[in-house]
């Protein structure tokens, strides 16, 4: 059969493969590398195409890698069934499963399968029914309804039932009754799925003269080959309106677009600005998508029909034919690390993409991490500032509240000052925002008879309380039970009470507190998906609604120009655990939350409320001397040697059998890496010792910079003792510790 994909080749072409050729076909599975396969008679392959093959008693799908190992004697290998009807990989794409594969140290087949995570859109949609008038129509019962849909259908084309349905208004019930009488008549039509074509010559709102400067520098990169770019700006210098002009000189010379957040179900107010910038939505790729969704927008990004794609972490991995602009908006946060499955960084990684693409990568936040930061400085980014509020407005002013001298009553969580300020912004008519990084209403419950902790069975967690639903829940494996009527230690009666607080406990204070203030909680847990979180957005922009209790989920991008107080309930909370990173993810979170006020014509006013006031991080917010923190945070990495100033990689034993993984772990202990300034520490209990049932234990690889330690740690790991119900999982830069 012919393919046309063949008929033009030159040096970028990719190598094809002929019947009778091996070739090496990569499966999604936890393999190491590509089996050998034969191409049959009259198949041609390219490096890239998705093709079935046999793999023991089972047909698998899998990808071209290349030419075979050559390993395997060709009479004892088996044919190629045949290629799927979709786009091949992309070269970049293929490249870029290799590159995090040698990285994080997974298997090659582990890290395709995030990018074949959609096996239903291997295969072109299938034909739809669609009804048009009959050729001749029959003598049939006439209505109102009925007439409708036949004065339709004599100007319009065959269409879907609930296509003509909705046109015609009226029900599905209609159509099936003409269909049955034989005045509609079935025929099949491909499906059409028109996607958006965003408008990069739609005018956008007006940019003041440094934010086109720095729209200017990134225009100037887009088409120039790889290069990354940090945009660093406070909250509210509108950043995202620099960057839509990035994408839209990527757009104008016809290339796709990918735009990275870390919470996309969470993205309302973003998408509404890109609406209003191009004129259209762009595609989204997320966990809350419907299974057809994500197949029909996995295809059509396969075959260039998507130009703008924003989505999470995951979107990295889609098979994007002419990629032109990756930008990781939020590039600091958390989110963009994937802890579960192949573990890598998604920012760091969408770094990689661009150079494997040849494209500029923008790295987007008001307060950058330290490894772009020190990027920065080494010259290796490029970098455009945002240091004031668009239009004129001033960032808030940062009270720290000592909670040691100024705290509350017992059995309260605000602070006199916390509570003052409050009543005067109801008063005005402002809107104000309360921070409390734990979800639920109590974060431990004890037996204040015998002490005893109610604690998940299945994990080194307490038990959360959440009131609003009646359940103890555990935020790490999703255990939930009912809150017990007696202590199951010593079975007394009444004696279980919370203890801390969470945004429900918190809800409850301000009901006591401001009754007639109108309250919504903002946690994850309490808003699912897009369309909660639009809504939410909505009722804050039209002011309904008079205070947000929220979790970090507020913390991210939000603009509410009526919100003009935030206060930080318990500012220390983060600070607590011994990781490294501590310090800067407070200060990040922190620092993203105070950017939420006063963004509007009003001053907005933040408190922090702590415990340790004197600690850097609440000094470097109360004066917002973010340089200053950055600066002290970067000398004390450096002399720890700790990432960004040397090399980190974290080795996670784990097992049911405790026993078994302490073996494995003092195993790993007696045969790790020995040399000049490289040292493992370890093995200790992992701060969550128990996770879904699993027993863990950690070591710890510090190295310099210069060092390669994937190769260590590989090599390491072939030479320890490892049962097989052991599991060690590598984590290379670890940001969580848990």
């Amino acid at each position: 059969m012919h393919d046309d994909r063949f008929t033009e080749v030159n040096e970028e072409a990719k190598e094809v493969f002929g019947p009778g050729e091996r070739v090496a076909v990569l499966l999604p599975l936890p393999l190491a590398g590509p089996y050998d396969y034969l191409v049959g008679a009259d198949q041609r392959f390219m490096q890239g195409d998705i093709v079935d093959v046999p793999l023991g008693n089972r047909r698998a799908t899998g990808a071209v890698w290349g030419r075979a190992t050559g390993e395997v004697d060709a009479s004892k290998l088996r044919e190629v069934h045949g290629r799927r009807d979709v786009p091949p990989l992309p070269k970049a794409l293929v490249k870029l499963v290799d590159w995090v594969s040698r990285y994080t140290l997974y298997p090659q087949g582990a890290v395709l399968r995030m990018a074949l995570s959609v096996p239903d859109a291997f295969d072109p949609p299938k034909p739809q029914a669609a009804y048009a008038l009959a050729a001749d129509l029959p003598e049939y019962r006439s209505t109102k309804a009925r007439e409708r849909v036949i004065a339709f259908l004599r100007g319009n084309p065959p269409l879907p039932a609930a296509d003509i349905a909705r046109e015609a208004g009226c029900g599905a019930s209609v159509v099936k009754g003409l269909v049955d009488a034989g005045v509609l008549a079935s025929i099949k039509i491909e499906p059409e799925n028109d996607w958006p074509r965003p408008d990069p010559d739609r005018d956008g709102v007006t940019l003041s003269d440094v934010q086109a400067a720095a729209a200017g520098e990134l225009c100037e990169s887009v088409g120039q080959g790889f290069g990354v770019t940090l945009i660093d700006g406070v909250p509210g210098s509108g950043k995202t309106e620099v960057y839509f002009e990035a994408v839209a000189k990527a757009l104008t010379l016809g290339k796709q677009v990918l735009v990275m957040l870390p919470e996309i179900a969470l993205g309302a107010q973003w998408l509404a600005r890109f609406e209003a910038r191009f004129g259209s939505e762009p595609a989204m790729w997320h966990s809350e998508l419907t299974a057809a969704k994500r197949r029909d927008t996995w295809r059509a990004v396969a075959e260039g029909k998507v130009r703008v794609v924003v989505g999470a972490r995951s979107a990295l991995f889609l098979p994007f034919q002419d990629l032109g602009l990756i930008v990781v908006d939020e590039e600091h946060d958390g989110s963009f690390k994937q802890e579960d499955g192949v573990v890598y960084h998604a920012r760091d990684m969408a770094v990689v993409r661009a150079q494997m693409e040849g494209v500029p990568a923008v790295l987007v936040s008001a307060t950058p991490s330290l490894e772009s930061v020190t990027n920065v400085r080494r010259g290796r980014y490029q970098e455009v500032t945002l240091p004031a509020r668009h239009g004129g407005a001033d960032l808030a002013d940062v009270s720290v509240v000592d909670m040691r001298k100024d705290g509350p009553a017992r059995g309260r969580w605000l602070s006199p000052m916390l509570a003052e300020a409050l009543a005067e912004t109801f008063e005005a008519g402002d809107q104000a925002m309360l921070f409390l990084n734990r979800r639920g209403y109590a974060p431990l419950t004890l037996c204040r008879t015998c002490g005893h902790r109610l604690q998940c069975p299945r994990c080194t967690a307490w038990l959360v309380e959440h009131r609003l639903v009646g359940r103890l829940q555990c935020h790490h494996c999703g255990f939930q039970t009912k809150p017990p009527d007696q202590c199951p230690n010593c079975e007394d009666t009444e004696s279980l009470v919370p203890c801390g607080p969470g945004v429900e406990r918190l809800a409850e204070e301000i009901q006591l507190l401001f009754p007639e203030a109108r309250t919504v909680i903002a946690a994850s847990d309490m808003v699912h998906g897009p369309k909660q979180a639009a809504e939410l957005v909505r009722m804050i922009e039209e002011k309904e609604i008079d205070l947000v209790i929220g979790t970090q989920i507020v913390a991210k991008g939000y603009h509410f120009p009526g919100l003009t107080l935030v206060g930080v309930v318990d500012a220390d909370l983060g600070l607590s655990g011994g990781e490294f990173r501590a310090a800067e993810k407070t200060f990040q979170l922190l620092y993203q939350v105070a950017g939420r006020a006063g963004r509007g014509d009003r001053p907005g006013r933040v408190f922090l409320q702590t415990y340790m006031p004197d600690h850097s991080v609440m000094k470097a917010l109360a004066a917002g001397d973010r340089d200053a923190f950055i600066d002290a945070e970067s000398q004390a990495r450096e002399q720890a040697h700790m990432p960004p100033f040397g090399k980190l990689v974290a080795l996670i034993v784990s097992g049911r059998d405790e026993a078994a993984v302490d073996h494995a772990a003092a195993g790993l202990a007696r045969t790790a890496p020995r040399g000049e300034d490289v040292r493992v520490l370890g093995p200790a209990p992992a701060p969550l010792a128990l996770l879904r049932g699993r027993h863990r234990r950690r070591l710890l690889l510090t190295a310099p910079r210069g060092v390669n330690p994937q190769a260590m740690v590989r090599d390491w790991i072939g030479r320890a003792p490892i049962a097989k119900k052991v599991r060690v999982q590598v984590d290379v830069d670890p940001v969580s510790f848990f």
